[in-house]
C-alpha cells in the first residue's frame, strides 16, 4: 500500500515523484514532481521505487534537509540579487507606417467554440494598430459595481489577450470604460489626446453568428469594436443634439462632401512555422531508445525552435505532437505555462491538424 513520503513512478506515463497525500476513499495519491507540481494519480497507476538504488528520469527532492530560517532566506535572496548579472534585452525596433500615425485601437471578442454561441466562453483582446505605445485600463461592471479587468502597457502594432469571459459574466460586459494614454519612446512625436470612453455593448450580439466576422487580425471570425470610431460617433451625436433648427435647415442645402475611407495596411506577418515532433520525423531509427529518451529528444527540438524564434514577436509556430496518450502534449503545455509563460498558446486549427497540434505565438 502506498503511503505519504513514498517515491513512486507512473506506470502509464513518463515521470513520477514523492507522494504528498493519499485519498484512501477514492484510491488516489497526489504526487509532487520535480517542478513542484502536485499530480493526482490512481493508486494502481503507480509503483513504489527505491529512491537510493533506482534510477529515475526526474531529480529527487531531499525532504530531510532542514529548511532555512526566514532571516537566512531573506539574506540568501539579497546575496543572489547582488551577484546576479543584469539581463540584456534585445528589443525589436518598432516599424512605423504612415497609416499608423492615426490612432487605431480595437476591442476584439473571439469565441472559444463558435458553433456553441449559446454556451461558449469568449476571449477579449486589445488591438493596438498604430505607431504609439498605449497605457491602457479596461473597466467593466453592472449595478454600479465597477472593476478593472485588465491594465498595462501594449506596444505598437500588437494585440494582447486581456481576459476570458464566461457566459454568466456577459452581463457585466454590456458597460465598458476604456482609458488610453498614447505616447512614443525616445523620439519626437505629435501628442495624442487621452482616451476615456464609455462603451455599451448589447449582450445579445454575443449569441448571434453574424456578429463575428472575418478580419485581418485573427484566423477565426471575431467581433471587433473600433474604440476611436465609436468615440467619434458619440461626439458627432452629441453635436447634433446641440444644433439649432436653423443650422439644420442651412446644412440641408449644402452639398455633402463625400469622403473616401482610408485603407489601413498592416505590416506583413511571417508565415506560420510548422514543426513535426513525431519521433520518426526527428530520428532515422529509435532502436535501443527508451520512451524517456525519445520524449527528451522531442522536447529538445521544441526548445531549439522556440530559442531560434524568441526575438520574432508575433511569429506563430505550430508544433505537431499527435494525439496518442497525450504525454508529449502535457509536457509541452507545462513548459509553456512555466518556462515560456510570456508566450500565448492555443490548440492549432482543427481542420488542418485535428486534435494533435499546439500553436504558440511569440510575445
Amino acid at each position: 500500500m502506498i503511503k505519504k513520503g513514498d517515491t513512486v513512478r507512473f506506470l502509464s506515463a513518463v515521470g513520477g515523484g514523492i507522494v504528498t497525500r493519499v485519498d484512501e476513499v477514492k484510491k488516489m495519491v497526489f504526487v509532487e514532481d520535480a517542478d513542484g507540481f502536485e499530480i493526482p494519480v490512481l493508486e494502481r497507476e503507480c509503483v513504489v521505487i527505491d529512491a537510493i538504488n533506482e534510477e529515475t528520469n526526474f531529480p529527487k527532492k531531499d525532504f530531510k534537509t532542514k529548511p532555512a530560517s526566514s532571516v537566512e532566506q531573506v539574506q540568501n535572496l539579497v546575496n543572489e540579487t547582488q551577484n546576479a548579472k543584469p539581463e540584456t534585452r534585445n528589443e525589436e525596433p518598432i516599424i512605423e507606417t504612415p497609416e499608423g500615425e492615426t490612432l487605431k485601437v480595437l476591442l476584439a471578442f473571439s469565441s472559444i467554440d463558435i458553433k456553441q454561441l449559446q454556451t461558449t466562453s469568449y476571449e477579449c483582446y486589445l488591438i493596438n494598430d498604430s505607431n504609439y505605445y498605449l497605457f491602457y485600463n479596461v473597466v467593466n461592471g453592472e449595478n454600479d459595481a465597477w472593476k478593472s479587468v485588465a491594465n498595462g502597457l501594449i506596444e505598437p502594432n500588437m494585440q494582447e489577450l486581456l481576459t476570458e469571459i464566461k457566459k454568466e459574466e456577459l452581463s457585466a460586459w454590456e458597460q465598458i470604460r476604456v482609458q488610453l494614454i498614447p505616447f512614443k519612446q525616445g523620439k519626437n512625436y505629435t501628442p495624442q489626446s487621452v482616451i476615456d470612453f464609455n462603451l455599451k455593448i448589447n449582450a445579445v450580439k454575443f449569441y448571434k453568428l453574424h456578429s463575428f466576422t472575418t478580419n485581418e487580425y485573427f484566423d477565426e471570425p471575431a467581433m471587433l469594436i473600433d474604440i476611436i470610431t465609436e468615440k467619434e460617433k458619440e461626439a458627432e451625436n452629441k453635436k447634433l443634439t446641440d444644433i439649432s433648427p436653423e443650422e439644420i435647415k442651412q446644412a440641408m442645402f449644402q452639398k455633402e462632401e463625400t469622403r473616401r475611407p482610408r485603407i489601413f495596411k498592416r505590416p506583413q506577418v511571417a508565415e506560420i512555422i510548422e514543426v513535426d515532433l513525431h519521433i520518426n520525423e526527428l530520428l532515422d531509427t529509435t532502436a535501443g531508445l527508451s520512451n524517456a529518451a525519445m520524449l527528451q529528444c522531442q522536447l529538445d527540438k521544441f526548445h531549439a525552435v522556440l530559442d531560434e524564434n524568441k526575438n520574432r514577436k508575433g511569429q506563430k509556430i505550430v508544433f505537431i505532437h499527435g494525439k496518442g496518450e497525450g504525454v508529449l502534449r502535457k509536457e509541452i503545455e507545462k513548459l509553456l505555462k512555466t518556462r515560456y509563460k510570456t508566450y500565448y498558446f492555443q490548440d492549432a486549427s482543427f481542420r488542418e491538424y485535428g486534435f494533435g497540434a499546439t500553436m504558440v505565438t511569440i510575445k
